[in-house]
C-alpha cells in the first residue's frame, strides 16, 4: 500500500476514501490518484531557459510530450525506465558550483556509474548498449534533458538554481533527433536484459 506523508504531518493511503479530495487541497489543483496511466497521458515539461529567467516560483510555458515514450506500456517513467549518470559528469558540474559538491539526488539516476573521464561522456552512448555485471543489458537511447525539477528542494537539499545553470553553460546538446539544444546530464536507457544490479559491479560500453 502506497502511503503519502503531507507537509503538515499528516499521512494518508492509496486506497484512503477521500484521498483525491486531501491531495487537491494540499497541492492547490484538482488530483485524482490512479495506479496505471490514461493512453493519452502526457508530461508537462518546463522550459529551461524561462525557468532561469524568471526562477522556479513562476509558472512558465512548458512543452508537452507523450508519458514514458520510450517505456513499457503501464508505468510512470517521464520518459524511459532507467535513467544513468557518470560520477565524471557529477565532479564536472561539481567543480562549478561554490560549494563545489553535487548530490546526485539533484539529477534523479537509478545508477550512478563511476568513470574516470572529463564529463558528460553520457552525450556519445545513445545507440550503444551497456553491460552490467553478469545478466544486465540496457540499451542507451537518448541524453537526458533537464527542467526546473534539478532546481527545486530535495529533501534536505535547498533550492539551487545552479544545478540547471551549469549544465545549460557546459552541456547544451540535442537531446534526441528532432529537437533543440537544451542542457543536459546523463542518458536515458531502456532494459534489454533484466538482472540484479549490485554496487562495484563492472559496466562494459558495447
Amino acid at each position: 500500500m502506497v502511503r503519502i506523508a503531507l507537509p503538515d504531518g499528516r499521512c494518508v493511503a492509496a486506497g484512503d476514501e477521500g484521498v483525491d479530495a486531501v491531495l487537491s487541497e494540499v497541492l492547490g489543483a484538482p488530483v485524482t490518484l490512479v495506479d496505471t496511466p490514461p493512453p493519452d497521458a502526457v508530461l508537462e515539461r518546463s522550459r529551461p531557459e524561462e525557468v532561469l529567467a524568471a526562477g522556479v516560483a513562476v509558472p512558465v510555458p512548458v512543452d508537452e510530450g507523450r508519458l514514458g515514450a520510450a517505456a513499457p506500456p503501464g508505468g510512470f517513467a517521464d520518459f524511459a525506465p532507467v535513467h544513468l549518470v557518470t560520477t565524471a559528469t557529477l565532479r564536472r558540474i561539481a567543480a562549478e558550483l561554490p560549494s563545489g559538491v553535487v548530490d546526485p539526488v539533484r539529477y534523479r539516476p537509478n545508477l550512478v556509474l563511476d568513470t574516470a573521464g572529463p564529463g558528460f561522456e553520457e552525450n556519445d552512448w545513445p545507440g550503444r548498449e551497456l553491460r552490467i555485471g553478469a545478466d544486465v543489458v540496457l540499451r542507451v537511447v537518448a541524453r537526458t534533458p533537464r527542467c526546473a525539477v534539478p532546481t527545486l528542494a530535495h529533501g534536505r537539499l535547498p533550492r539551487d538554481p545552479e544545478a540547471l545553470r551549469v549544465p545549460a553553460r557546459l552541456n547544451r546538446v540535442v537531446p534526441l533527433d528532432g529537437l533543440a539544444p537544451q542542457p543536459c546530464v546523463g542518458a536515458y536507457a531502456q532494459v534489454v536484459r533484466a538482472g540484479r544490479v549490485r554496487a562495484g559491479d563492472p559496466v562494459r560500453l558495447a
